[in-house]
């Protein structure tokens, strides 16, 4: 049970970033607003301990930790609707999971700053669409991913 929740919930995660990033496109045409590397460069920090110039735009590392940590964060999303915690209240927790998920990550390395040190619209943009993230893979987890009931839970009759 605990293999395929974590499976599920992954792929969950990953449409919730395909539809984060649609949702990303469209809101930059409206805006303005520029590609953002900083996954890319938060990725090479933490494999390799070096941090890349600000103007470094790292295509592929970029993907893979845009869509690595949607996955990564998606599968403890499935482990939550297995457990029973389901639903729009657990998508909103898990908004909060993300956001720090993300936000410790950049700023242990020095890739990112401090979200109180962003403008007002960078916070509402970058809190829109991890909502967005959230609540997809939350949908898609909670109907990919059976609940255990709370008896087998409590007796760890997890299989």
């Amino acid at each position: 049970m605990w293999t395929r929740a974590v499976l599920r919930g992954a792929l969950a995660g990953l449409a919730g970033v395909a539809v984060m990033t649609a949702g990303e496109k469209l809101e930059q045409q409206v805006t303005g607003r520029p590609d953002s590397y900083v996954p890319a460069r938060t990725l090479v920090a933490v494999t390799t301990g070096r941090r890349l110039p600000g103007r470094a735009r790292p295509l592929v590392p970029n993907h893979l930790m845009h869509w690595g940590t949607g996955a990564a964060v998606g599968a403890l999303r499935g482990v939550w609707s297995a457990a029973g915690l389901r639903g729009w209240r657990a998508s909103a927790w898990h908004t909060s999971v993300r956001l720090a998920t993300d936000q410790t990550l950049e700023n242990v390395t020095g890739v990112g700053a401090p979200p109180w040190t962003w403008s007002r619209r960078d916070r509402v943009v970058d809190v829109a669409h991890k909502a967005v993230y959230s609540f997809v893979t939350g949908a898609v987890a909670d109907r990919l991913v059976p609940e255990v009931p709370a008896r087998a839970r409590t007796r760890g009759l997890w299989d």
